[in-house]
């Protein structure tokens, strides 16, 4: 029985290295059913050994950086190989790509799968013309995919509202986290955990501002502080603070593991991007959940989380939240990832996509 053939486009590639997307195909590759077979193209500047296979998908390089300014050229490049490989699904993820869709519909007989992502031109750290150019590239993938992808009920609603068309929801799954058993024996005070990367729009500023006036509150913040002049001021102004710990990102998933699983709950900033998978991962771990407030975080959470809007609402909720509520919270946040946000919930819908 011949397998159907999934090319995927737009990610750094595997191993996963980098982010969300990345997580979704060697997610999607490692659950994937026997009939299907994946090619992922993936970008030779961010790895130093170059496979020919990776569990059971080919990989084929790119000489281009998949993320910045070469984003662009990255993907049309790879849509262009496709074109010869002629696979039966091209899975396309992101928009950067998408203004070559049109010549690629020309050619190409197969069906278009396409997750546009979290409105990319919203975000706050682009600049006009990207704005525009991003803009007018997810316009190009709605009207030329065959099937769109929205990480969260919020895009979807957007689609139909903008593009008259029904996008299907799928979000992310967040279980892979979850790799050891029982976590170390806690010796230190209560913390909070927050983890993101430190741009402005995950509201990184607001939440230091919450915790430096709450000085028996514990947190600690994982992100790429010295990847920006924005996080190395914050890294600098908040260093200072005894219950502030600044911490270097951290990849390795068991150490991210021991730091879930003994926080007393998740501070999670993110205010554009859709579904954002570092909160449905955290949500797999069954604490109290602290949700910038907006549409893309109350869908994620089912409303069913605490959210803020200032430093100074972060400040007396995580202040003065009751026991009971924050217990509820608790079994809310992990029986809504048990039920939406596993990989095999996934895997299933994605495939459900390919026929």
């Amino acid at each position: 029985m011949k397998k159907l053939h999934v090319a995927v486009i737009g990610t750094v590639g595997l191993p996963a290295c980098y982010g969300g997307f990345e997580s979704l195909v060697e997610n999607l590759v490692e659950h994937c059913s026997p009939e299907i077979f994946y090619t992922i193209y993936s970008s030779s500047k961010s790895y130093t050994h170059f496979l020919t296979e990776y569990k059971g998908a080919k990989i084929e390089y790119i000489p281009l950086s998949a993320n910045g300014v070469q984003s662009i050229p990255y993907d049309i490049i790879s849509l262009f190989k496709a074109l010869f490989l002629k696979p039966d699904v091209t899975l396309i993820l992101g928009v950067s790509g998408c203004v070559f869709l049109p010549i690629f519909r020309l050619f190409y007989r197969g069906k278009i799968v396409t997750n546009i992502d979290g409105l990319e031109w919203r975000r706050q750290k682009w600049g006009r013309f990207a704005k525009l150019f991003l803009k007018f590239s997810e316009r190009l993938a709605v009207r030329f995919s065959d099937v769109v992808i929205a990480d969260n009920q919020a895009i979807t609603d957007y689609v139909k509202q903008e593009y008259e068309l029904d996008a299907v929801t799928i979000a992310y799954g967040g279980d892979h986290v979850l790799v050891k058993g029982i976590a170390p024996n806690v010796t230190e005070k209560p913390f909070f955990l927050s983890l993101c990367r430190i741009e402005p729009e995950n509201n990184v500023s607001m939440i230091l501002e919450a915790f430096s006036k709450s000085s028996g509150v514990n947190l600690k913040f994982i992100g790429n502080w010295d990847r920006s002049e924005y996080g190395k001021s914050l890294k600098l102004q908040y260093s200072d603070f005894t219950n502030i710990d600044i911490i270097d990102p951290i990849y390795d998933l068991d150490e991210l593991f021991d730091l879930r699983n003994q926080c007393v709950g998740f501070v999670h900033g993110h205010s554009a991007g859709g579904t954002n998978p570092s909160l449905v991962e955290a949500m797999h771990f069954g604490k109290p959940i602290f949700a910038f407030d907006c549409n893309f975080n109350r869908y994620s959470t089912e409303n069913k989380a605490l959210y803020f809007n200032s430093p100074e609402e972060l400040n007396e909720k995580i202040t003065f939240a009751t026991s009971d509520d924050l217990a509820a919270i608790s079994r809310n946040m992990k029986l809504i990832a048990e039920n939406r946000y596993t990989w095999k919930v996934i895997n299933q819908m994605y495939e459900v996509t390919y026929q």
